[in-house]
């Protein structure tokens, strides 16, 4: 082996260069160069994790040497040779654990450090380490026994978790369980995930008490119920209320079901709610119809703890505009929806024929086939349904042009024919020829409009007199008109017939004596005209001497 340095017998110079000695005449001599020192290859021991960084000194000093090499090494300076060292770890290092685990560190520990023990599987121990035991500190567990500092390995007596853990809940559970021990134990209830998961623990039956959990209450801690982790205080349960504050601020105080939480919901969760459509039925407004279509939260508006369930909505104008606009605020309907429409919808409405005969205006003839709108038009939103007037041109246009009322000539049966008219009432009683003649040959239709035809007679402002309607056809070729002045048919005809048998010649300038009335006109009026086409005997202008005719 290398040393640091040597002197001979006979008192040779150090050798400071090659630092060796010899031990005998007969031992090799080896240069030792600690930059290129294979300490593996050339002592059987590889420097290996924090080895490798410590000085030789560290190693190689008098106080490693075992005492039965001592007497080999012929080197006084202990401090000063690489020989007498020995392999285990406890050559250099102390057994912290005083023997309790054999003195082969390398079984747990590596020269990589001390800790964390790479080579112990606390598995194969009587306690195998799970949850949060496997983040605990070894001494946490492995405490020293009184008045040692070395942590105790060896003998620990593990008997359930109070071997480590005080009771918190003071023994509460020993009681519950006294005649079933096993049930008391912790590990019925926690586990070593924590203190806090896990509540109840599978092993635990809370069935076994006065509460079966279930739905949500199987997942709560026993904290949220056991205040302060005292099982001996007893818990009133009977009513979801012993716990659960009333969301609804006793809006279900009165309710015939009862207020209790239970008659709306279950363990499962707060939501979804028991109280379906069916039990909707039970409540002072059944469901039905599009109401049964509806959403909760279409009436219920949703507010969290503040929504209101209990909102006295019963009438349908709580819920729905008025479409009407008003028209029915008034008796007898006060707008109560329901006396026309259904929950089945909107349209149809259930006002028939029959109910319309109540009102002030009963439908009869034709009235009868015509559809609501045709009457009913759109007013604003809605559509009008109270009138001003009843009478007919309120829905129908005159024709006629007069201000007598439609059911003066008709009826609602048909508009044709129109019913007898008393033509006297007009100021123009109908006789003679009149009594035969149509209405649309002296009132006639009003002029088209565009693409309106002119069909219905007109009847206002018709002159009562006779070139009105027959100057058209004047016979007499205009001779009797003198400017704008028109002698009038009737100075000479009469409506029974055209002919003037019946003319009062007195009342011309020429008086008919008694022989000339049984003379024939032609024979004084000799002279004829061509008019338009047409030979008209000349009346006007006759001479009246006699020498005219004698």
């Amino acid at each position: 082996m290398h040393a640091r340095a040597y002197r001979g017998a006979q008192g040779q110079t150090e050798c400071a260069k090659c630092h060796m000695e010899h031990n005998g005449q007969n031992f090799a001599l080896t240069r030792l160069d600690r930059s290129q020192f294979d300490h593996q290859a050339q002592t059987g021991f590889a420097l290996e994790g924090k080895h490798r960084a410590q000085k030789c000194e560290s190693c190689h000093n008098a106080g490693k040497i075992a005492a039965g090499a001592r007497d080999e090494i012929k080197i006084k300076n202990l401090n000063r040779t690489f020989l007498g060292l020995r392999r285990e770890c406890t050559a250099c290092h102390q057994d912290q654990h005083k023997g309790q685990l054999g003195a082969d560190c390398t079984r747990c520990h590596s020269p990589a450090g001390w800790s964390p023990a790479s080579g112990f599987n606390h598995s194969r121990t009587r306690f195998s380490l799970t949850g949060q035991h496997q983040t605990l500190a070894c001494q946490k567990c492995h405490t020293p026994a009184p008045g040692e500092k070395i942590g105790a390995f060896k003998a620990i007596a593990v008997a359930g978790c109070q071997s480590c853990h005080n009771d918190p809940h003071k023994g509460g559970f020993q009681e519950a369980f006294a005649e079933h021990r096993a049930r008391a134990a912790c590990e019925n209830c926690h586990n070593t995930g924590g203190w806090k998961n896990n509540h109840p623990g599978s092993g635990f039956d809370h069935s076994a008490t006065k509460f079966a959990l279930a739905g949500k209450h199987a997942a709560q801690a026993c904290s949220a119920c056991h205040k302060g982790s005292d099982f001996h205080r007893p818990i009133a349960h009977a009513r979801c209320m012993d716990c659960h504050k009333d969301q609804h601020a006793g809006q279900f105080a009165a309710r015939a079901a009862g207020a209790d939480c239970a008659a709306c919901h279950s363990e499962s969760g707060f939501k979804p709610t028991r109280f379906d459509r069916a039990a909707h039925s039970g409540s002072a407004f059944p469901l039905e119809g599009r109401h049964a279509e509806a959403k909760c939260e279409q009436c219920h508006k949703p507010e969290g703890a503040a929504t209101v369930y209990k909102t006295g909505k019963l009438v349908c104008s709580a819920c729905h505009a008025d479409k009407h606009g008003g028209q029915f605020g008034g008796a007898p309907y006060n707008n109560r929806c329901e006396l026309c429409h259904t929950v089945a919808g909107f349209r149809p409405d259930t006002f028939s024929i029959d109910r319309h005969a109540t009102t002030q205006f009963p439908l009869a003839g034709k009235h009868i086939a015509v559809a609501c709108r045709d009457c009913h038009k759109p007013l604003d939103e809605s559509r009008q349904f109270h009138f001003a007037s009843k009478s007919c041109n309120s829905c129908h246009t005159d024709p006629h042009q007069t201000k007598l009322a439609c059911e003066t000539c008709h009826t609602v049966r048909e508009f044709k024919p129109a019913g007898a008219y008393d033509h006297s009432a007009a100021g123009f009683p109908l006789e003679g020829g009149h009594a035969k003649a149509t209405c649309v040959q002296c009132h006639r239709p009003a002029p088209s409009t565009g693409a309106v035809a002119a069909k219905a007679p007109v009847f206002a402002n018709t002159s009562k007199q006779c070139s009105a309607c027959h100057a058209a056809k004047d016979a007499h070729g205009g001779q009797f008109e003198s400017g704008t002045r028109r002698e009038e048919c009737s100075f000479c005809h009469v409506t029974a017939r055209w002919s003037g048998a019946d003319f009062e010649h007195d009342r011309a300038r020429f008086a008919l004596d008694v022989a000339h009335r049984r003379v024939a006109c032609e024979k004084c009026h000799k002279l004829q005209k061509e008019v338009s086409g047409k030979t008209v005997r000349v009346y006007r202008g006759t001479a009246s001497e006699c020498v005219q005719c004698h």
